[in-house]
C-alpha cells in the first residue's frame, strides 16, 4: 500500500533528531538511577580546568586540606587512576572534597587557566583559600561561561566561605542541592546535602535541617546505588540525625 511513496527529506532527519532525543534521555534516567556510570565527554562538556575544593572544616584531614585548591585539565583528570590527592586520605570515612569543572571565562578564571598552562611541566598550580575566593568573585555573571559555570561557581564559593561567612555556604549549598540536574553536576549533590544539614544544625535551624534530609533520601532511594550515590556511612550518618531530630534529642554535632 505505501509503494511508491516517498518521504521527504526533512520527516527523516526530524525522525533521526527525535530518536537521539528519546536515547539521550533514557541515558540521562539510568545515569540520575544510578544504573549506570556517566561518562566524562570532556570536548563537549565545555570545562576547560578543574579545580578541586574541600569544606572550610576542621575535621578534613591534613592530606585532603593541602589538596584543596589544586587545578587540573580535562586532559589529567580524564587519566587512568586520576586522584586530585596529593596522598591517601587519613580519614576511615573519606574526607568530603568535590571536583568542580569550570569553562572560566571571566578575566580571573582566564588568568589561572594561563597560569596552569605554563607551569603543566611543574606538576602544575595550587590555588590558595584567599585565591580561590578570589576565583568566584570575579565577575563570572557577565561572561559567556556565566550558565556552563554557574552550579560549579556556587560550589565553590559555598566550601569555601564555610568559616567566613556561613550565610554564603547556606545559600551556595541550596542552590546546587535544587539545580543540579545535568549529569556533571550530580558528583556536587552529597557534599552540597551534607553540609548544608550540618551548617543548618548549626544555626539552630532544625525543621530546615530536617526537610533537607527528607529530600537527601527521596534523591537517594536506599535501594538504588550509583557513583553519584552517598556511602552507607553517609546514608547512616543522615539516618541518625534524621531520628535525633524528630525524637527531638540533644546532640553533639561534629565538625
Amino acid at each position: 500500500m505505501l509503494d511508491g511513496w516517498v518521504f521527504p527529506d526533512i520527516t527523516v532527519h526530524f525522525v533521526a533528531i527525535l530518536c537521539l532525543l528519546v536515547v539521550w534521555q533514557y541515558y540521562q534516567m539510568q545515569i540520575m538511577a544510578g544504573r549506570i556510570l556517566a561518562v566524562d565527554i570532556f570536548d563537549r562538556s565545555g570545562i576547560r580546568m578543574y579545580v578541586y575544593v574541600t569544606p572550610a572544616a576542621d575535621h578534613i584531614c591534613e592530606v585532603c586540606a593541602k589538596s584543596s585548591g589544586r587545578v587540573f585539565l580535562p586532559s589529567q583528570v580524564a587519566k587512568r587512576h586520576f586522584s586530585p590527592l596529593v596522598g591517601k586520605c587519613k580519614r576511615p570515612t573519606p574526607c568530603l572534597g568535590t571536583l568542580v569543572g569550570l569553562y572560566g571565562g571571566w578575566l580571573e578564571a582566564r588568568g589561572v587557566l594561563e597560569h596552569l598552562r605554563k607551569n603543566m611541566k611543574k606538576g602544575g598550580i595550587q590555588l590558595s583559600a584567599e585565591e580561590v575566593r578570589a576565583l568566584v568573585n570575579g565577575q563570572w555573571e557577565r561572561c559567556i561561561s556565566a550558565e556552563t559555570d554557574r552550579l560549579g561557581v556556587h560550589m565553590i564559593e559555598a566550601l569555601s566561605y564555610e568559616k567566613i561567612n556561613q550565610d554564603v555556604s547556606v545559600v551556595g549549598y541550596r542552590f546546587v542541592a535544587n539545580e543540579s540536574k545535568e549529569v556533571r553536576h550530580l558528583m556536587f549533590l552529597v557534599p552540597a546535602y551534607l553540609r548544608l544539614m550540618h551548617l543548618l544544625l548549626e544555626a539552630g535551624e532544625e525543621a530546615e535541617a530536617l526537610e533537607v534530609i527528607d529530600r537527601f533520601e527521596n534523591r537517594f532511594p536506599p535501594t538504588k546505588h550509583g557513583p553519584h550515590f552517598p556511602s552507607d556511612e553517609q546514608r547512616n550518618m543522615m539516618m541518625t540525625r534524621k531520628s535525633q531530630l524528630m525524637k527531638g534529642l540533644p546532640f553533639r554535632i561534629p565538625a
